[in-house]
């Protein structure tokens, strides 16, 4: 509930300080006291257009602040949106609006949107007047209110809904596949019998290149052994003419001794070179390659990385796209046999639907039923025996219809015997609109609501018993939640478990609104004005006792 109140420099309001409590607090004035601007300071830190002309006349900014004891699910909300408030510390709401336009927003010190402003408001306060356009009035939330009020809980429909999307989803995006593969059959034909026949595998790139390289190098080492073979074997070759030249130097050997020593180094000469040959050899046969086994390579290579290209992905890809391609034109080819499993499923969950929802339906016209019947009652007392009041359930289009069921609901008004039904602005005066809402809000009282609701002279064109009936009902509200009542009733004032006095006061250069808390006799005064006009009898204090005894 709202337990706090601070105002700076709003219009006509210099500084405001305000503490409230449980229950009924009622607030009255002259006409003209300011009671509008109170209430359009509450709205600016409920998020409410940060308009600069609420900015008092010469100051930079006007600042409200709101201090309330909140609902678990604000807390949940703040820490959706990123703020951290402990659960159970008081929720203060602080909105500054500067003269020269803009303005920001804190929740407990941390800076916050007017949206969230906004959003914490459904939470925490219902305001409701002649001229509102939310709450009740606003047919879209006459479902929920209607939900909650017969306790009617659309989990299952909910759930069902979401299998049935779920299962349209799939068949639409299998018939779109389908449609798209039709359109491309023949290129996948084509596709897929080109990639079965390469029949690529993962890997094969790389393993190919690595066996080209090799026999690249090979193909480039070869060409050189032939070289060295030239010159080292052959009839001109250096192991022939060495070997030519031992056998010479076998026949003089004995010559001289030297000669001997240069036939040893000659006979080393030809090991050696008989075991580089042997070498040259082993180098060959290890080095040897086919070179149409080479262009063969080659060729797979170059049609590996063509068909790479072609289909924009890599080559180790291929083999993966080949199972994709083929998979999809099965598909297509199974398809019809497909979309009939799918069609099945949606049908199945389309019934499924069909029965959470007309299962809501029915609870959704009992308690209807049973709505109707509460606010009936609450007519006649208001002076409002001679209209009607339903609650119309009526099915919507299906291409409206949700996981919150098939229904649409209003409530609607006839207020004269014989006339037809309507919604509830499109008939009621003002003074008729006012007493609708008290009725309703009577109805739904015990399913809950806001915390804290406001009445914006609900009373106004009212008096005597139908003024008396709405303060009875406002105290009975009053037991659940906390109201806050702007009236101009004295039946509806003397009803008030507080009462605040809005007035204004000139000092011959500034003009000042105030509010503040009355007294007994203070009280008594205020009523008896209410009854009486500008001159306060005798009379009127009597009759302020007999209505605040009664109260």
């Amino acid at each position: 509930m709202l337990t706090a109140l601070s105002i700076r420099d709003v219009v006509l309001i210099e500084a405001l300080d305000l503490e409230f409590g449980g229950g009924l607090d009622v607030l009255t004035g002259e006409t003209g006291a300011g009671k509008s601007i109170l209430l359009d300071a509450l709205g600016l830190a409920l998020g409410g257009r940060g308009d600069s002309g609420l900015v008092r006349h010469g100051r930079p900014q006007a600042v409200v602040t709101a201090t309330f004891d909140a609902p678990a699910t604000v807390f949940s909300l703040l820490e959706d949106n990123g703020l951290e408030v402990e659960p159970g510390e008081p929720l203060i709401i602080r909105r500054l609006v500067k003269a020269d336009g803009g303005s920001r927003a804190f929740v407990n010190d941390q800076p916050a949107s007017a949206g969230l402003l906004r959003e914490l408001a459904g939470h925490l306060v219902e305001i409701h007047g002649q001229h509102d356009d939310r709450g009740l009035i606003n047919p879209r939330g006459h479902r929920a209110l209607l939900d909650i009020f017969g306790r009617v809980e659309p989990r299952d429909t909910a759930a069902a809904w979401a299998t049935l999307r779920e299962a349209e989803g799939a068949l639409a995006a299998a018939r779109a596949e389908i449609e798209t593969a039709a359109r491309d059959r023949e290129w996948l034909e084509h596709a897929v019998g080109e990639l079965t026949a390469l029949a690529p595998e993962p890997g094969e790139e790389e393993a190919l290149a690595d066996r080209r390289r090799s026999m690249q190098r090979a193909e480039k080492v070869a060409s050189e052994l032939s070289a060295i073979d030239d010159h080292l074997e052959g009839s001109d070759g250096a192991l022939s003419n060495l070997r030519q030249a031992a056998r010479v130097l076998e026949r003089i050997a004995d010559a001289h001794p030297t000669l001997a020593e240069a036939l040893a180094a000659v006979d080393r000469a030809v090991t050696e070179a008989d075991l580089a040959e042997e070498s040259l050899r082993e180098a060959r046969r290890e080095l040897a390659y086919d070179e149409r086994a080479l262009e063969e390579d080659e060729a797979r290579l170059f049609e590996l990385r063509g068909m790479a290209r072609k289909h924009r992905v890599q080559p180790d890809d291929l083999s993966a796209l080949t199972a994709d391609l083929s998979a999809r034109l099965e598909r297509l080819d199974a398809g019809e046999g497909g979309i009939a499993r799918l069609e099945a499923a949606v049908a199945s969950a389309r019934a499924a639907y069909d029965k959470a929802a007309d299962a809501l339906s029915a609870r959704r016209s009992e308690a209807a039923g049973r709505l109707d019947a509460a606010v009936a009652g609450e007519l006649a007392p208001l002076k409002l025996d001679a209209a009607r009041f339903r609650t119309a359930v009526q099915q919507l289009p299906r291409d409206g219809w949700s996981g919150s069921g098939k229904d649409r609901v209003e409530f609607e008004i006839a207020t004269n015997p014989g006339a037809p039904f309507a919604p509830l602005t499109k008939i009621a005066s003002g003074g008729e609109l006012s007493r609708f809402i008290l009725a309703l809000k009577v109805a739904l009282a015990e399913e809950g609501g806001a915390a804290t609701m406001i009445f914006d002279e609900i009373d106004r064109g009212v008096g005597g018993a139908v003024a008396s009936a709405i303060g009875d009902r406002l105290s009975r509200l009053a037991t659940r939640t906390q109201l806050l009542v702007v009236t101009h009733s004295p039946q509806v004032a003397a009803r008030g478990r507080t009462h605040l006095l809005i007035a204004k006061s000139h000092d011959g250069t500034v003009t000042r609104t105030g509010v503040r808390p009355l007294d007994e006799e203070e009280r008594r005064e205020e009523i008896a004005r209410m009854l009486s006009g500008a001159t306060v009898t005798d009379e009127a204090r009597a009759q302020a006792d007999r209505l605040l005894e009664v109260a």
